[in-house]
């Protein structure tokens, strides 16, 4: 890698990951219980969740004391640097209240409002998936690739649910239109694992509406790094409002069907 700081970036992202994840992993109480809620009595937030936020807030300030900081459990400073930390400490936190494998850390570095670094670090599956913009990404040493597009009957989709009912009920809708028209639907409850399984081609396509930018900005740089399309409606990049990601021949159809679909309505 030939650009100094976004080696740093990588460099800083991929040891705050390993240390949140070794964290989590190790440190997870037997009687881990419910520390809050956020939207809904089962948008929950962790002890856990509280804890590893922390102590990467705390190494980003360390290490990059003038970038600033989105992240999920409320930290946010503005920086001076034009560096922008993104952090999600649990991406899946009920899976991890759970005891369920399906939840990582996910740290993303913008620079001047792009995002130029992602890392996700799955510590379950004994995984780090990792992309710079421009220089592909990677699962430790091994290089990602999506799937090559299959027929959208084909295909394998990955998807989430809110926390919202009205919004899950709207979900369901869309989920009970597109179930019948595909090869099957997969929910994991991490959008940042679901958009490196497009990476890894182990998903062929994920869609979902109501993601944070901590939720999908690691994972959808990932994405886009193994050679899939993001973006949310038709001309537009992914948002709250919607999320897909799947390789070229298959971003499109799925794209204009969410749509048609109405998958970005409450």
């Amino acid at each position: 890698m030939t650009d100094p700081l976004k080696a740093e970036l990588l460099s800083v992202a991929l040891e705050a990951a390993a240390r949140a994840g070794a964290l989590l992993r190790d440190g997870r109480p037997a009687d881990l219980g419910v520390a809050a809620t956020k939207t809904s009595p089962i948008d929950v937030v962790t002890e856990m969740d509280l804890a590893a936020e922390k102590l990467i807030t705390d190494f980003l300030a360390e290490r990059r004391p003038a970038d600033g900081v989105l992240g999920e459990e409320g930290a946010s400073t503005a920086g001076t640097s034009g560096v922008r930390w993104v952090v999600d400490p649990i991406d899946g936190t009920v899976n991890y209240l759970y005891g369920l494998p399906s939840w990582a850390v996910s740290i993303a570095a913008e620079i001047d409002g792009e995002t130029a670094v992602g890392v996700v670090a799955a510590p379950v599956r004994g995984e780090t998936y990792r992309a710079v913009r421009g220089g592909g990404a990677f699962a430790g040493d091994l290089p990602l690739t999506v799937r090559p597009a299959p027929a959208f009957g084909q295909a394998l989709i990955g998807t989430g649910f809110g926390y919202l009912t009205e919004r899950r009920a709207a979900q369901a809708e869309v989920l009970r239109a597109l179930l019948p028209e595909v090869r099957d639907i997969r929910r994991g409850g991490s959008a940042a694992i679901d958009l490196c399984d497009v990476a890894c081609g182990r998903l062929d396509g994920y869609y979902e509406r109501g993601l944070n930018p901590w939720d999908h900005a690691a994972g959808a740089l990932i994405a886009r790094e193994a050679g899939a399309l993001t973006g949310g409606r038709p001309g537009e990049a992914e948002s709250g409002e919607l999320t897909v990601a799947a390789p070229p021949g298959l971003f499109e159809p799925l794209q204009a069907r969410l749509d048609e679909l109405g998958a970005w309505r409450d």
